[in-house]
């Protein structure tokens, strides 16, 4: 999502401003009229801002952040990922017109913890707060947001995991690809970084079609490794790639949003976006 000038970038904080006040209520919604006040706006304005940011009403939105519309998810739209209808490399991971393309690091390379490897990297804004994407000429190795951990926590943690490495920040190396992944249109490449049986893991999760979910068990089950659900979890969380990988649609048997690296606030905003842009397309 690109940002252009002075309105857009005051329509992103409104929206971001909105998400934290629909989140910090929980399961107590909040009317038209008492969003428009907290965000001091008029309730016409604020409606048609939501909308068209965000492509549902508040209140609509608000019916996807409840804490059984997880439950409902895997009642509905839970995926068999063997089933899953396969094209290309992407496999249905992608959303809408994206088109998604993806290579895996060598082992060998990974165990170097990154040596020999220039790494660009740039904070964007996203429908889920600042973001922080780094990447290589190869694609995007890393996509962190920062809503709930902060800028240094995000950036040390993404650092962290290839040591080894040479960090420039670089935003316009990876503009085209970030704002392909946010909206949803055009082409990303992602380098995925990671041990042998994470990349399986990640594989896996790109098979879940947006706005449909899977379980952790289910996870376990198609990389060869049924009882393996704790190593599996693990994997998911060690997603250096959120969103695009999506790590998100991951959720527990039991209908609980399981865990989430970037923050469970942030989690439920993505399957929250996903099911509201599907609603939209339908």
């Amino acid at each position: 999502m690109q940002i252009d000038g002075p309105s857009d970038a005051y329509h992103y904080q409104v929206i971001g401003r909105a998400l934290r006040e629909i989140d910090a209520a929980g399961q107590s919604a909040l009317s038209l009229d008492d969003l428009a006040r907290r965000l001091k706006m008029s309730p016409a304005h604020f409606q048609r801002t939501f909308s068209a940011w965000v492509g549902v009403s508040p209140k609509r939105y608000q019916q996807y952040l409840t804490l059984d519309h997880a439950k409902r998810l895997l009642a509905e739209r839970f995926t068999l990922l063997d089933t899953a209808h396969e094209t290309g490399l992407s496999g249905t991971g992608r959303l809408h017109d994206l088109f998604l393309r993806w290579e895996a690091m060598s082992p060998g390379a990974y165990a170097a913890a990154g040596e020999g490897l220039d790494v660009s990297y740039g904070w964007f804004p996203s429908p889920f707060g600042e973001a922080l994407a780094m990447g290589t000429e190869r694609g995007l190795c890393g996509l962190a947001f920062a809503e709930e951990c902060g800028r240094a926590a995000a950036f040390a943690d993404m650092t962290g995991r290839w040591p080894a490495a040479r960090f420039s920040e670089r935003p316009e190396a990876l503009r085209p690809w970030v704002e392909a992944a946010f909206a949803q249109k055009g082409e990303a490449r992602l380098l995925m970084i990671g041990a042998p049986f994470q990349i399986k893991v990640w594989e896996a999760l790109l098979q879940i079609p947006s706005g449909q979910v899977t379980t952790y068990s289910e996870l376990a089950r198609v990389t060869g490794h049924p009882t393996a659900q704790r190593a599996v979890g693990t994997a998911v969380g060690r997603n250096p790639v959120s969103f695009l990988i999506p790590c998100h649609r991951a959720l527990r048997k039991s209908g609980g949003l399981g865990g989430y690296h970037w923050g469970l606030p942030v989690k439920r905003a993505m399957l929250a976006w996903e099911a509201a842009r599907e609603e939209e397309a339908a």
